[in-house]
């Protein structure tokens, strides 16, 4: 399964976001399930990236 456009500009985006905060980028993932990408930034943001681009941040 590949990422939408969409997913692919909010996740470059997330990445360079996530550099600056020099935090680590430790998962990056694609659930095929649900079509989300979901990614864990340090220990505790973790990310979901919906097909659309929209992202959740917790």
């Amino acid at each position: 399964m590949e990422p939408t456009p969409e997913q692919l500009r909010a996740l470059y985006r997330r990445c360079v976001a996530a550099s600056n905060m020099m935090q680590p980028i430790n998962i990056v993932r694609m659930d095929e399930r649900t079509k989300r990408i979901f990614m864990l930034i340090g220990d505790t943001i973790e990310v979901k990236i919906f097909p659309n681009g929209e992202v959740f941040i917790k």
